[in-house]
Formats: structure tokens, sequence, C-alpha cells
């Protein structure tokens, strides 16, 4: 089974020549403790064509060391990376497999790199013996084993700050080593360093992307965008990492929404069936998402009522109620992300971004092109607010109220898409947008709590417990319901007036 470890880390350069200062005179370190030279022995996988790489994660199968196994490690931010293993075997662990699928599809994963590196470690401890960080030298001899068939070697200092350590360790020991010499290394990590000096060919100096020109630019960079968002957060919806569920689902909705907004530039006959799978992918990827929510709410509610409104066993009732629901909603998204459904869509989207369906109007300004259409979007959304609003407060107002909102995404997720083209006007009427947005999400949030709130009440009450606080907590909701109604129109309002500037470029 696959575990997981934040690793923050800085790497510098060294040669033979390199000697290391005194680093128990460094604040906070009370002595250092050297553990010896140990051979390590690792080979890197990854696809011909190097996907992982590009993306900076690096997969490994290690042996030697404290951690023989398999690793994989994702970039977080600079010297910083999430380190997934698993158990040393012939095999890539299923665990990892899932990890890259994303990214490898079904291509095959060949070794392309062996580092053989002697490992000299110096344990950096605190003044009650606790490790605060570890220092190795490392003198690294990298073969391509793919795509090149050179050899090279180095010497490099690592520091890795001991779990639960303190990053501001790393800034006194820099210091201590930039005066004694020693600088920061030029590469991230050891494999983009061996696969740059291994390359068959000389190293090319990288290809700027050419800045959006036409309206078919800009649709595309946002697309774009959108597609390696999804492909880029699949591991983080496996791994369960806080709120990657959510993002996940905006960008497929944004890119779905792309797709709609966009049908003067991109071809709908390609691009509608791609939207069908993508609004697919968006509901499965809410069964979990939208729970999530409704409990959080909840709790929330019942947490700000007095404990003399708390009658009867409620806080139990709504515990089981909630993990009913939820049992298993992760492994079904997981199964979704494996099953074949998906890596179909993943395989339309790369043919989408490498063929892209362009029409006669992607070639017009982006200025007037995007505009239109954002235009077009926000008239729908004021369609049908108006619709919305003329109902009386009810389940049918309730229904229409959230169709608006799904119309204000539409809109918003347009005039994102515009503004690298249309500026501040765009960028005013996203923030105006996302206000209209959360008014009638918080709205049907209200509606499918009060849902709840009576499904609750109704076993409460066959199970002879008192209803009262379900109650209580129905009522609350309707208030807030009935509020964010009267907030709607002033809402709005700014909304429009925002829409009419972008529209005309003022």
């Amino acid at each position: 089974m696959a575990d997981s470890k934040r690793e923050i880390e800085r790497k510098y350069e060294a040669t033979d020549a390199t000697r290391l200062p005194d680093l128990s005179r460094v604040a906070g370190v009370a002595a250092v403790e050297h553990h010896g030279v140990s051979e390590l022995d690792a080979v890197y996988y990854d696809t011909e064509d190097l996907r992982l790489a590009a993306d900076s994660l690096t997969l490994r199968r290690r042996t030697g060391g404290a951690d023989a196994g398999w690793h994989l490690k994702f970039p977080v931010a600079s010297g910083i990376r999430d380190e997934i293993r698993a158990p040393l075997s012939d095999t890539l662990p299923p665990d990892l497999a899932g990890l890259v699928r994303s990214r490898v599809r079904d291509t095959a994963l060949v070794p392309v790199v062996r580092l053989r590196s002697a490992r000299d470690v110096h344990l950096l401890n605190g003044p009650d013996g606790e490790p605060l960080a570890e220092l190795s030298v490392d003198a690294v001899r990298a073969e391509r084993l793919h795509g090149g068939s050179r050899s090279t070697a180095w010497t490099e200092i690592e520091v890795e700050l001991a779990d639960d350590g303190d990053p501001a360790l790393l800034d006194v020991v820099e210091r201590r080593l930039r005066k004694a010499g020693i600088r920061p290394s030029a590469a991230p990590s050891k494999l983009s360093r061996a696969l740059a000096e291994t390359s068959p060919k000389r190293k090319r100096q990288r290809e700027h992307a050419a800045p959006p020109h036409t309206a078919g630019d800009h649709v595309l960079a946002y697309v774009r965008h959108q597609i390696t968002a999804i492909v880029a957060l699949d591991p983080a919806v496996r791994r369960g990492l806080p709120d990657s569920v959510h993002r996940m689902r905006v960008a497929t909705r944004r890119l779905r929404s792309a797709l709609r907004t966009y049908r003067k530039v991109l071809d709908r006959t390609v691009t509608d069936p791609v939207g069908e799978e993508l609004k697919w992918l968006a509901a499965e990827l809410g069964v979990d998402r939208d729970q999530e929510v409704l409990d959080a709410r909840l709790r929330t509610r019942l947490d700000g009522l007095p404990r003399t409104l708390v009658l009867g066993p409620v806080r139990a009732r709504l515990r089981i109620w909630s993990t009913a629901r939820r049992s298993g909603s992760r492994r079904r998204t997981v199964a979704v992300l494996d099953g074949a459904r998906y890596l179909t869509l993943l395989h339309t989207l790369d043919a989408l971004l490498a063929d892209p369906p362009l029409l006669p109007a992607s070639a017009d300004p982006p200025g007037k092109a995007l505009a239109r259409a954002a235009h077009k979007d926000h008239k729908r959304l004021a369609t049908r607010l108006a619709h919305a609003l003329e109902h009386p407060p009810g389940p049918d107002r309730d229904a229409a109220l959230h169709d608006a909102r799904k119309a204000a995404k539409r809109a918003r997720y347009a005039a994102e898409a515009a503004r690298p083209a249309l500026g501040r006007p765009a960028r005013r009427a996203v923030k105006r947008l996302k206000a209209v947005q959360g008014v009638l999400g918080d709205h049907q949030d209200s509606v499918v709590a009060r849902e709840a709130l009576r499904a609750l009440a109704v076993q409460a009450h066959a199970a002879g417990e008192s209803s009262f606080t379900w109650g209580l907590l129905y009522g609350q909701e309707e208030a807030t319901a009935a509020a964010r109604e009267r907030e709607l129109p002033g809402v709005w309002a700014r909304a429009s007036r925002a829409e009419i500037r972008a529209a005309s470029g003022g």
C-alpha cells in the first residue's frame, strides 16, 4: 500500500574538492551526526516522449538505503514535492499506476535513466537530539537507458528538512553554505539534470508560445488551460486531497461552457459530443462533492443553535445519515477515473487540441468576437432571471432560479475566457457575475438543504424522536432563501452595468 510524504529540500552544486562548513554552528543545530555512506541504485521510468518529465513528475524504482521501493514525486512548489512511496516489487504497483494514468493513458512506461549514487549522510540534530534536517553529499553516476546512450556524473549536496521541521532552518543552512562558496544547483532534480546532460542532441532553447492574436487563439488557450487542469488534478482526486474534486469539476464545467459559448469559433458538430462527455464527468464528480457541501452546511447550521434548542439525538442522526449517503462515494469516483469512458474522453481532448475544429470566425480579432459571445451568454442569463422572478415564491421559482444559476456560471466563464483579450472590462464583469452566481448558489444550496432537513425530520418522527430542531433549521433555510431573493435584483443590476461596459469595450 502506498503512503505519502511531503519532501522539502534544496540542492547545491559540489565537486570532489568541496568541503562542508561546520554546520553545528548553525542556529538551532546542536550537533552534526555522520551516518556514513550508502549506495543507492534507482531506475527512472517514463513514456518514450517523456510525459512525466514534461510535468516535472518523477517515477523511480530504487534499491539501497532506508527507503528502497517505488517512489512517485509530484511538484508542489519550488523545492517542495509530495513523494508517494510503495514497497519494492518487480512491477509498478497499481496505486502508483493509477496516479500517472491521466498523463500516461495506455502508453507503456519504459526505463529512461539509471542513477547510481554514493550518498554520504549527515544528520543535523537539535538540542534534544531530534533530527532537524538531513544533509547528504551525493556522488551521482547517470546512464541514459532510452532515447540516448550517454553517461554523465556529478556531485551535489542535498539538504532535506525533517518531518514537521521549520522551513526557516533551510534558509539558515543555506547562508552558511553560501559563505563556504557552495551555490544552489540549477537543476530542480537529479532526473532533470541527467536527462539534460545525456540528451543525444544539443539541448534546444525552450520555445515560447506565441501570444494569442485571433479569437481562435484566445479560445484555444482557455480550452488548453482547462484540459491541463483536468489532467493535473486527476491524481489529486485519487489521493483524496482537499478541494481536488471541486477543482476538477470546475475545470470540467469551464471547458464544457467554453465549447458551448464559442460555437462561432469551434465547430459544434465536433465539440457538442465532447460537451456531453464533460457533462457526464462533472455529474460523476459531483456525487461526492455535493454531499460534502450539504454536510458542511447542515453541521454549521446545527453548531449555530443554542444547546437548549437541540432536542433529541440530532447530531447522531445527522452523522448516520451523512455516512450512509457518502459510503463508497470516493471509491466510485476513482472507479470512474479508472474506467474506459474517462480514458476515451482524455484521448478525445488530446485530439481536440491536436486538430482544433476552427471555423472561419476564429480568425477574427478577439475583442469583437469574444465580447459578442460573452454578451450573448449575458442576455441568456438576463432572460432566465426575468423568467424566474415572474414566478411567485415556491418550487417553480426555485427551479427557475437554479436554471439561472447555471446561466450565470456560463456567463462568468465566458467573461473569464475573454479576459486576456478584453482586459479590465472583462475582469469587472467576472467579478460582478461571480457575485450573482454566489447569491443564486446560496439560494440553491438552501433548496437542497430544506429537502434534506425534511427527510431527516421524517426519519426522526418515525423513530419517535423530536423533530423540533429539524423544523427550526428548515425555517432558517427558508429565511435564507427569501433573503437571497431580495438581494438578487441589486446584485444583478451591478452585473448588468459591468456587462454593458465590457460589451462596448469601455
